[in-house]
C-alpha cells in the first residue's frame, strides 16, 4: 500500500517503522520543524524525521498545512504523490478538508487513549495525571473535528501505578505500530464504529503552570502529577532558594502529623501531604545541575 506519514515524536517513529517493516511503500513524510532541545538548545531533528532519513524516505516540515504556501506546497505534494492512504500520529498539526478526502481510504490517526475519552494533544499525560487505571489505543478515520471521526480499532493495556509518561508512551507506541499494520491489512472490510458524543473527555495541551507541586493534596495526587510530567515539563518545588524538578516518586504509606510541603524524612527525601501521608522522591534535578537519583542527589545536598 502506498501511504503517506505525518507524525513528529518517538510514539509516532513506532507506527512509522510498523509500516516499513510490513512492507508498505512510505512515500513521504511530514513532520514538525527541527527545533531547539535539551540544556543546550541545540537545534534537533524529530524522531520521524530521522527514521525517514535512514530509510530513504523524502522528509517535508511545513509549518502548516492548513494555510500559507506551506499548506499549498503541501497539497500539491500529495496530490502528486497519490497515497492509497495519509496516516497520522501525534502530528500536532490539524488536517484540513482537501487532506482529509485527498487518499482512497482517506486518513487514518493512531490515537494514545481508548477514544471517545481523552480526545486532544496529551491524551497519556492527562490519563496519568487523571490517575487512570487504563488507558490503550484508538486506530481511528480522520474528520474534521478534534479526534471525532470513527474507530476502526482498539486495544486496551492496564498502566502500572508507578509507570512514568516515557515508559506508558513506550508501550503505547510499540502497541500503535502494530494495531495499525492490522488496521491496513483489514481496511477493505472493518466497520468503523462511530463515537459515543456523551462519553467523550479531552486532554488539552499541558502547560507550564501546571508543573508546580501543591502538597496540599494527596500523596497520590502528587505522584500522578509526577508521573504525568516526568518527561516535560517535570514537576518541581522550591526548596528554599533551590528549584528542584521530580522525575520519579513514590507514595509512603505511612502517617505524618506535619504541615503540607514540610520533609519528613531526610534520609529519602520524603514530603508531607495533605493527606497525612508522603511523597518519596526517587529521581530528582536541581536547577543546573544533573537529573539523578535521590540517593546520589542527597550525597551532596543537605536539607
Amino acid at each position: 500500500m502506498n501511504i503517506v506519514f505525518m507524525g513528529t515524536p518517538d510514539f509516532a517513529a513506532h507506527s512509522m517503522k510498523a509500516l516499513i517493516d510490513a512492507g508498505h511503500n512510505v512515500q513521504a513524510a511530514f513532520t514538525q520543524p527541527d527545533r531547539p532541545k535539551g540544556r543546550g538548545n541545540k537545534v534537533t531533528p524529530p524522531p520521524v524525521k530521522v527514521m525517514a532519513l535512514e530509510n530513504g524516505i523524502p522528509v517535508y516540515q511545513p509549518l502548516s498545512v492548513k494555510s500559507g504556501e506551506d499548506a499549498e506546497m503541501s497539497l500539491k505534494v500529495l496530490k502528486e504523490l497519490s497515497p492509497d492512504v495519509i496516516v497520522a500520529a501525534a502530528y500536532g498539526k490539524i488536517l484540513p478538508p482537501a487532506l482529509l478526502t485527498l487518499p482512497k481510504y482517506g486518513c487514518i490517526n493512531v490515537h494514545g487513549s481508548l477514544l471517545p475519552t481523552y480526545r486532544g494533544a496529551a491524551p497519556v499525560q492527562r490519563c496519568l495525571i487523571n490517575g487512570e487505571k487504563e488507558t490503550g489505543i484508538t486506530v481511528m478515520q480522520m474528520a474534521e473535528g478534534m479526534d471525532t471521526g470513527d474507530m476502526l480499532l482498539k486495544e486496551s493495556t492496564p498502566i502500572d501505578p508507578e509507570e512514568t509518561f516515557d515508559e506508558l508512551m513506550e508501550r503505547l507506541g510499540i502497541m500503535g505500530g502494530k494495531l495499525l499494520v492490522k488496521a491496513l491489512e483489514n481496511i477493505d472490510t472493518l466497520v468503523p464504529e462511530a463515537q459515543d458524543e456523551s462519553l467523550a473527555t479531552y486532554a488539552p495541551m499541558i502547560t507550564k503552570d501546571m508543573a508546580l507541586i501543591d502538597f496540599s493534596k494527596t500523596a497520590l495526587e502528587v505522584h500522578d502529577l509526577i508521573r504525568g510530567l516526568s518527561s516535560n515539563p517535570g514537576a518541581y518545588f522550591m526548596l528554599g532558594e533551590k528549584r528542584i524538578k521530580v522525575y520519579r516518586s513514590t507514595v509512603c504509606e505511612k502517617i505524618f502529623d506535619a504541615e503540607p510541603g514540610l520533609v519528613v524524612n531526610k534520609s529519602d527525601f520524603t514530603i508531607a501531604c495533605g493527606d497525612k501521608k508522603g511523597i518519596t522522591l526517587k529521581e530528582v534535578q536541581a536547577v543546573g545541575g544533573k537529573r539523578m537519583k535521590t540517593e546520589d542527589f542527597l550525597r551532596g545536598n543537605k536539607l
